[in-house]
């Protein structure tokens, strides 16, 4: 089957929408054991930093290893937070999500989307006009159906 990397027609994105409906569909981004292995995840590391600092002393965050370390810390604190807030939105526009920087694509500028459901994320990878994909992460069940309507409506196009 050939691929068309055509945006949808107005028929067709009508009836993408009208096949994900109600809408909007909105939901965290991550589901909620994945939030809370990453505050484990994040405590262990503080607890083994502790007992590090401990045997070793201070002294050690002053070397460049340490420093590092503490680099990497808080990347994965920053990363964590934002885990804990994200919400993916799709409605009649397009879809969102909030993260570090805002992800957002209107329905005009999705030329394919494919549905990734990994095991701690069930993603949707969108292509825009522009070839850039963008990945929007689906926490809940209706965000994951929403996702595969979404990537079918696009894979069993009649070209």
């Amino acid at each position: 089957m050939a691929m068309n990397f055509l945006p949808l027609s107005d028929a067709e994105r009508e009836q993408l929408l009208a096949d994900i409906q109600p809408l909007p569909i909105t939901g965290f981004a991550w589901p909620a054991w994945v939030k809370a292995v990453a505050w484990i995840v994040l405590a262990l590391i503080v607890l083994q930093a502790f007992v590090a600092f401990n045997r070793a002393g201070v002294q050690v965050l002053y070397s460049v290893t340490g420093l590092l370390l503490v680099i990497v810390f808080v990347a994965l604190a920053i990363t964590t937070r934002y885990m804990q807030t994200s919400i993916t939105t799709i409605d009649t526009l397009g879809l969102r999500q909030s993260w570090m920087t805002r992800r957002e694509v209107a329905w005009e500028d999705v030329t394919f989307a494919k549905f990734v459901p990994m095991l701690a994320s069930k993603r949707l990878v969108v292509f825009t006009k522009r070839g850039k994909p963008v990945v929007f992460q689906g926490g809940t069940r209706e965000l994951q159906v929403a996702f595969a309507k979404i990537s079918l409506a696009f894979r069993n196009r009649k070209i």
